[in-house]
């Protein structure tokens, strides 16, 4: 059976990589690989994908603690939750599309439902997936694992937020889904940055718009901030890495400072980041909400720099959406 790797992955990282722009799924390869030498119980499982889900750094260190279940992704997360029994913890990787897709079942009655520790660590989510098109590209992930009792659901902006997203679900106990990228993102978070599970990042209050992002979507906000200042606009910018358990304290204080809340994500609009918030914000602080996402709709395929400008995922896309709601 032949690999589906798209190349091979290095096994040392530079201390300062996570401060650069990089690959979330980068991040991820090199968090496991020095996640994996400070805790022998950490083993990694992957489909066939290790080269591009990066945990082909950990395989190259830890062969005896790296299982390739093969294109089998519902034996692969069937196998994570058996280890999880035997008091190891299981990181399960392969693309978004795969995991979420193909072994829906399997996490919701085998790992979700016996909340078991598992975490399942996804890559190649959204469209930057890019040419590999809309088969490809998981826009449904985030809405699949959060409607799953027991999941907590985590997307990280950047390099540096995914390295810590990965050593704090390690000691976490219960199921996690972090979905992850293939394209390069900025830097973003601050080098005093702390992540921790179900808490937000407040950049900035905006007394006219907040903007609420993860992922690839945080730079755009923060870009898109500084375009609606120009134009005598105060947006305030809030990272929501944490989906399910969302931030509802932090959710609610910048509801009641702003005219309009606008949420963006790399996900369909339906279900994920932009659904929790509306549903919490419509019972608790009804006030208007954008949500910044794909429409309803299947990705093509495309540089992730067209794709993001023909989906609408852009700072000019989201300054615009604040815009329009204020009625400037």
């Amino acid at each position: 059976m032949g690999s589906r790797d798209d190349k091979t992955a290095q096994t040392e990282q530079r201390d300062d990589f996570f401060g650069q722009d990089t690959a979330t799924r980068d991040a991820y390869g090199a968090a496991l690989l020095a996640l994996g030498r400070r805790n022998e119980k950490v083993v990694v499982l992957d489909a066939d994908l290790s080269g591009s889900t990066k945990t082909a750094n950990f395989k190259k260190v830890f062969p005896e603690r790296f299982f390739n279940m093969g294109i089998a992704e519902q034996d692969l997360v069937g196998t994570a939750g058996g280890l999880s029994l035997t008091d190891k913890i299981p990181f399960a990787s392969t693309f978004a599309i795969f995991e979420t897709g193909r072994a829906w079942d399997q996490i919701r009655q085998t790992i979700s439902y016996s909340n078991l520790n598992v975490k399942l660590v996804a890559t190649h989510g959204g469209i930057t997936v890019g040419e590999d098109g809309a088969s490809h590209q998981a826009l449904e992930d985030i809405a699949l694992m959060r409607v799953i009792p027991n999941m907590t659901v985590i997307v990280p902006a950047d390099g540096y937020e995914t390295k810590q997203v990965i050593d704090r679900i390690a000691d976490f106990v219960g199921p996690v889904y972090v979905k992850l990228g293939r394209a390069k993102v900025p830097a973003v978070m601050p080098e005093n940055y702390r992540f921790e599970i179900g808490k937000a990042y407040v950049f900035s209050k905006g007394k006219d718009a907040n903007i609420v992002a993860n992922g690839i979507m945080v730079s755009a906000a923060l870009e898109a901030k500084k375009m609606l200042a120009e134009s005598g606009i105060d947006a305030g910018v809030i990272s929501m890495p944490t989906v399910k358990p969302l931030d509802t304290d932090a959710l609610l204080d910048a509801a009641k400072s702003c005219q309009v809340v606008v949420t963006a994500e790399e996900h369909s609009v339906i279900g994920g980041l932009g659904g929790a918030v509306a549903e919490y914000l419509a019972e608790y602080c009804p006030i208007k909400i954008v949500r910044i996402g794909t429409k309803d709709t299947f990705g093509c395929s495309g540089s992730p720099k067209e794709l993001l400008k023909m989906f609408g995922l852009t700072a000019d896309s989201i300054a615009a959406a604040v815009k329009e709601a204020l009625g400037k």
